[in-house]
């Protein structure tokens, strides 16, 4: 046995993970890509130009002084890390400033797996470790890589889930020894008809071979997070489920699957909505079943929907844009904790789905 890492660099991994998930935090994953920040923009009419992302993305992290009381960590897309605000501080900075560990999506996204039903596998791990070192000069402490499976007749198909849980270990490794948090993403998608149970032991089955190669690839559990979807039924299911049906199916996932060891778990929204999003949150942290780790959000859509269509993209709306952001991550750290309560004044575009068949970021 090597060992792969110095105490020393465990230590700071580890720290590093549990900053993220302190009590009462979670995740703004503002990782878009160019093209997904673009169908977001055209959404509300406003052209996709670097400017207007930068514009959107300051709006996020100076939307409110008191922001890290529920986000731990922001994860940004490459173009992002390199912008700066209207005053010239660089983005890292002014998340760094107010108390957030800035993160960086470091996947170069799907490829097709032949022999397969459309299944795939995320690339990127060439010169991985190169980028890696760069991301930790230039600010970031964590990073973030998506993997993606499905649920069909035939899918996810054992070549799938194995090929996928290798590419996350090797993933995980390479960002540890460059002093990254790496956030282990296998995210099964919603698209299907199949019921809640179906989506449980598709869960079970993936999420355990992932810990299986983490395990095989010598990764330092105590220094990583999981970010997994929720278990839900598909998009086009007949039966509607409760927040307290998905988090009791969720949580008897996780605790088949995911070791102690692990110190958060920060759920994916997967195209539910804002409001569905944080009441599935808060009904998993009430689940009766222990729970020995922290279970918390990393979220894009469901912490950006309401507050891209307050905006509008036009500078006299920034301020109500920026109140409805900071509203929404609240509500989402209370939730965190099992404390969200919800009033019933849900804004109508925090109650509409964010569903987009066959996702890509």
């Amino acid at each position: 046995m090597f060992p792969s890492l110095t105490p020393e660099q465990k230590k700071e991994l580890s720290t590093i993970a549990q900053r993220i998930v302190e009590t009462g935090k979670g995740v703004l994953a503002a990782d878009e890509s160019v093209g997904t920040m673009g169908k977001r923009l055209q959404k509300i009419n406003v052209e996709n130009t670097e400017e207007h992302r930068r514009q959107f993305r300051q709006l996020l992290l100076t939307s409110d002084p008191a922001l890290s009381n529920s986000i731990g960590g922001v994860i940004l897309f490459h173009e992002t890390l390199y912008q700066k605000s209207d005053t010239g501080v660089l983005f890292p900075k002014i998340i760094k400033d107010a108390g957030i560990v800035v993160g960086i999506k470091v996947d170069k996204g799907t490829a097709a797996l032949a022999g397969t039903d459309g299944e795939t596998t995320t690339q990127g791990l060439d010169g991985l470790g190169e980028r890696c070192a760069q991301y930790k000069k230039d600010g970031a402490d964590f990073a973030k890589w998506r993997c993606v499976l499905k649920i069909s007749d035939c899918c996810p198909s054992s070549l799938s889930i194995a090929e996928n849980a290798n590419v996350l270990a090797r993933y995980a490794s390479i960002c540890q020894q460059n002093g990254l948090v790496p956030i282990v993403e296998p995210e099964i998608l919603t698209d299907g008809d199949h019921n809640l149970q179906r989506c449980q032991y598709a869960t079970e089955k993936v999420l355990s071979a992932v810990y299986k190669a983490l395990s095989d690839h010598h990764v330092y559990l105590e220094g990583t997070l999981l970010k997994p979807n929720m278990v839900t039924a598909g998009q086009a299911c007949s039966q509607k489920y409760t927040p307290q049906e998905v988090a009791m199916a969720t949580v008897t996932a996780l605790r088949r699957t995911v070791p102690a060891a692990v110190p958060g778990i920060c759920f994916l929204s997967g195209g539910q909505s804002e409001e569905e999003a944080s009441l599935n949150l808060n009904a998993i942290n009430q689940c009766p079943l222990p729970r020995p780790w922290k279970l918390t959000f990393s979220y894009g859509r469901a912490l950006q929907a309401s507050t891209l269509a307050t905006w509008q993209g036009k500078p006299g709306n920034t301020k109500a844009a920026q109140t409805t952001f900071s509203t929404r991550a609240k509500i989402n750290g209370l939730a965190s904790k099992g404390e969200y309560k919800p009033s019933g004044q849900t804004d109508q575009s925090a109650t509409q789905s964010l569903f987009s068949a066959s996702y890509v970021y």
